[in-house]
């Protein structure tokens, strides 16, 4: 029978095993980021490639002016709810699909920016969103600072600039319409971090049960929105118009 009270087992025998499981919980995390990343990587990929698609076909061009352009714009939101609020309800490969499919059809509604912005602004902010995400969400995987009391302060902003840029789809003011630019590049910038802060959070939540699959792709779709949006808004100050 084991001796509990042996003092070589208590310094060599527990400690190793605790050691054992925070390695395996470090490497079980870094596993579930990592998913994370790939997802919300791949799809912007794929809004990329449909986008570039659907512009160079002709299809962006016929939208102008039809009712299938409102369809198209509002489309993606459909899905964003449909994940947000039926995610529990749908297994992991729905998700999955639903992801993919809402990735396609948000490429159909960004290839309108081709109409609007050169190709190499474009492309250029595009690449300085990617930078700014990449140190933004470094920063919030790899602060000790607790950033969820910033949360309600940057969804409330949201709120704000969606208000504001209602208001403004009727003024079309060109000076409030560099305020929320601005003020969204700032608050999307601020949610990338809080956001993987609390993607990393929720693995200590999820693992060991079956909603990490689904987990992985709603931590991807928050990513992707914010990077999405960050980049919208960067290229509404940075652009050159065609």
């Amino acid at each position: 029978m084991a001796n509990w009270n042996d003092p070589n087992m208590a310094a060599s025998g527990f400690g190793a095993g605790a050691n054992a499981m925070d390695q395996a919980v470090d490497a079980g995390l870094r596993s579930y980021m990592l998913s994370v990343y790939n997802y919300m990587g791949s799809g912007v990929l794929l809004t990329g490639i449909v986008a570039m698609l659907a512009y160079n076909s002709g299809f962006t061009a016929s939208l102008i002016g039809s009712p299938l352009m409102w369809v198209v714009m509002l489309a993606p939101l459909a899905f964003v709810l449909v994940l947000s609020f039926g995610i529990n309800k749908l297994s992991t490969g729905a998700a999955q699909a639903l992801f993919w499919v809402y990735a396609a059809v948000m490429g159909l509604s960004m290839s309108t920016i081709f109409l609007a912005f050169t190709a190499s602004s474009i492309a250029t902010t595009f690449f300085a969103t990617a930078a700014a995400f990449l140190g933004l969400s470094l920063y919030g995987y790899t602060t000790k600072k607790d950033l969820s009391g910033f949360g309600t302060f940057l969804i409330m902003g949201v709120v704000g600039i969606l208000v504001a840029m209602l208001i403004n789809f009727f003024l079309q003011s060109s000076a409030l319409a560099m305020a929320i630019s601005v003020i969204g590049v700032l608050l999307f910038a601020g949610l990338t971090a809080y956001d993987t802060q609390k993607i990393k959070s929720m693995y200590f939540y999820v693992r060991g049960t079956d909603f990490v699959g689904k987990s992985v792709v709603m931590g991807a779709l928050t990513l992707y929105l914010d990077f999405v949006n960050m980049f919208t808004f960067l290229l509404n100050l940075l652009g050159s118009r065609d």
